[in-house]
C-alpha cells in the first residue's frame, strides 16, 4: 500500500515508519522536523520505498496520493507545546486534522488520528475508558495540547459520520523507547538522562501520581492493527500496568548502579494528572491486541538508546 505517515520523524511516527517498511509498504515521512529528528529516519533514506517529505499540514497536501494516512504530526512533550508554541499545537490539531481529513476523502483513504490519553484531563474515572468524557482544563497551559486532540477527535468522528470517511482514532497512554529525544521532558526519558549524567532525579510532587508505561513496539504494532479493522470508535492503547513516579525512578537508578543520583522533590506542574492507567478491553475485544513488552526489558533497551545518543 502507499501509506502516508505525518510526524514521521518523530519518536512514535520512526518507529511506525520502520514496520510499515518491514511490511513492504512505500511510505511516505511528512514532517516539518519542529520536534522530528533527521537522525531518526536517517538510515531510511536509501530505502526505495521510503520518501522523507519536509512539510507542515497547518498547509494543504492535494499532491499526495495515498491509501492510508496516519496522523502523527503534533508535538507531544509539554516543554515543546507549551508556550510560545501553544498557538501552533492547536493550528496543527485543527487545521492540520482538517488538511488531512480532506486528502483522506479525496483520496478515500482510511485515516488514523493518535490522539492522546491526555483527553481524558486529571481524570474523575479510574482506569480511563473510551466512554469516559475527560476532566479537562481549557485555559490552563496544557490545554492547547489536550484540547487540540479533543477537537481533532471530533472533526474526524464528524467527517466519519457525514461522509462515511473510513476513521481510526487511538488514544496513546505514555509510550516510550527508541528514537525517543533524551530532551522531550517526558518522565521516563528525564529520569534516564538525569541518572546516566549523575544529576540530582527530578520528581514533581510528591511521586505517589501514577503513570502506565507502554513500550514503543506494542504500541505501533496496536495502531497498525487498529488501521486495518472495521472498527471507528476511539480505542485506548496503552499499558494497563500502573506505577507510580517514584518507583519509576527507583527502578531506573537500580538498573543504572553506578550512578550516583539522588531523588528530589519539586513542586507539581499545574493540571499534571494524578492518575493515569487505561482500561484496554476494547482493544483485547476488538483488535486482539494487548502490549506484550514487560517494564523492566522496555526500560533497559531504552537505557541502552539513550547511552548511545548521550
Amino acid at each position: 500500500m502507499i501509506i502516508l505517515v505525518t510526524g514521521g520523524a518523530g519518536f512514535i511516527g520512526s518507529n511506525l515508519c520502520r514496520k510499515l517498511l518491514e511490511q513492504e509498504h512505500k511510505v511516505y515521512c511528512l514532517d516539518n522536523f519542529y520536534t522530528g529528528s533527521k537522525k531518526n529516519i536517517e538510515e531510511l533514506l536509501n530505502n526505495e520505498n521510503f520518501i522523507c517529505l519536509n512539510h507542515d499540514i497547518c498547509n494543504s497536501m492535494s499532491f499526495i496520493k495515498v491509501e492510508q494516512i496516519y496522523n502523527l504530526a503534533c508535538p507531544a512533550s509539554p516543554p515543546a507545546y507549551q508556550g510560545f508554541h501553544s498557538i501552533e499545537t492547536t493550528k496543527t490539531c485543527v487545521i492540520g486534522s482538517l488538511n488531512l481529513l480532506e486528502l483522506a476523502k479525496k483520496n478515500n483513504a482510511t485515516i488514523l488520528q493518535a490522539s492522546t490519553s491526555e483527553i481524558y484531563g486529571n481524570p474523575l474515572e479510574h482506569p480511563q475508558k473510551e466512554t469516559y468524557f475527560g476532566n479537562v482544563n481549557i485555559n490552563g497551559p496544557r490545554s492547547c495540547y489536550d484540547e487540540g486532540k479533543r477537537c481533532a477527535e471530533t472533526l474526524f468522528t464528524d467527517y466519519n459520520r457525514l461522509y462515511n470517511l473510513d476513521t481510526k482514532i487511538c488514544r496513546i497512554f505514555n509510550t516510550y523507547g527508541k528514537y525517543m529525544s533524551p530532551d522531550d521532558g517526558r518522565v521516563v526519558t528525564n529520569f534516564i538522562k538525569q541518572a546516566l549524567r549523575d544529576e540530582d532525579i527530578t520528581i514533581y510532587g510528591d511521586g505517589s501520581q501514577t503513570r502506565s508505561f507502554c513500550y514503543v513496539d506494542d504500541l505501533v504494532n496496536g495502531m497498525i492493527k487498529l488501521m486495518n479493522s472495521e472498527y471507528n470508535k476511539p480505542v485506548n492503547l496503552g499499558n494497563p500496568e500502573e506505577y507510580t513516579i517514584k518507583q519509576i525512578a527507583e527502578i531506573i537508578l537500580e538498573k543504572i548502579p553506578q550512578s550516583k543520583s539522588k531523588i528530589v522533590f519539586k513542586d507539581l506542574p499545574q493540571d499534571d494528572p494524578v492518575k493515569r492507567k487505561p482500561d484496554i478491553t476494547v482493544a483485547k475485544q476488538v483488535l486482539n491486541w494487548q502490549p506484550e513488552i514487560k517494564l523492566s526489558d522496555g526500560l533497559d533497551k531504552t537505557i541502552e538508546y539513550l547511552k548511545e545518543v548521550l
